[in-house]
């Protein structure tokens, strides 16, 4: 029966990987060739022969949608990576908001989990461009959501653009509430997308100080477009799986370290 599931044919082969790529953003060749019941050596050939069509860029291990710098993944493959982690993050940075503030809070999966966290709040305002944000916060009665305009960035399903970098520039609030997809000493916050840079930047400029929520995955990475520069990071929010001599580095900078501890590692 196994054999059912294997593709006939290097095409369907390839059309496969080409799927899984473009719902993943990016992939190991190892789970490549898990997924296609093929050989490591097989599944490198097919991508050879997809990057010469255009379809596919190859990368250290791995294969990406073209243009994409990294492992940036879909929004949902991003939400499903270190859950527990991004859990423990939202809940201490939730500890920063205080009643009557007014925050910005960025796109991304952490930022979805920390909108969680903020439901309960009361006398709050949350200006955001992330539609699942909006989505979550709705159900707050205590909250109330602003959202920028823009242009609907699908893979991140955030609004970018001119538009929403206007609706920012008006306004000051007390802080910032940032995600990425990497964050050093030397380059602070950054991210693949331009575009998704460009109004991370408002959303940072119009508050007071701004608060980076970064899983250990992203602690020392860089990536295409830095948002944040390092010393305009007075907070950096993160668990017990970084690596704690690059957290010295970014306190050196002048951020405040926060340390979570995602539930279950607790008491080892």
């Amino acid at each position: 029966m196994a054999e059912e599931n294997r593709p006939a044919f290097a095409a369907d082969r390839r059309e496969r990987i080409l799927e899984l790529v473009r719902a993943h953003g990016a992939v190991s060749l190892r789970d490549l060739a898990a997924q296609v019941h093929a050989s490591e050596v097989t599944v490198r050939r097919d991508v050879r022969a997809l990057e010469t069509e255009g379809l596919v860029d190859r990368r250290r291990g791995g294969v990406a949608l073209p243009g994409r710098m990294g492992h940036e993944q879909s929004y949902s493959g991003k939400s499903n990576q270190c859950a527990a982690e991004k859990a423990a993050i939202a809940a201490t940075a939730a500890r920063l908001v205080r009643p009557g503030d007014a925050v910005t809070l960025g796109p991304g999966s952490t930022a979805e989990a920390l909108a969680h966290e903020l439901l309960q709040h009361t006398e709050l305002t949350v200006v955001t461009n992330a539609l699942r944000v909006a989505e979550v916060l709705a159900a707050a009665p205590g909250v109330r959501v602003v959202m920028t305009g823009g242009t609907l960035h699908g893979p991140m399903r955030a609004l970018v653009g001119a538009e929403a970098q206007a609706t920012l520039a008006a306004l000051r609030v007390n802080r910032a509430f940032l995600s990425g997809n990497g964050v050093s000493a030397e380059r602070g916050l950054s991210t693949p997308d331009p575009a998704v840079a460009a109004v991370d930047r408002a959303l940072s400029s119009c508050a007071e100080e701004t608060v980076v929520l970064a899983d250990h995955t992203k602690v020392g990475a860089d990536t295409m477009v830095p948002t944040v520069a390092p010393e305009e990071i007075a907070h950096l929010v993160t668990d017990n799986g970084a690596d704690p001599e690059v957290l010295m580095t970014l306190e050196d900078t002048g951020a405040l370290v926060h340390v979570a501890v995602a539930v279950g590692e607790r008491g080892h």
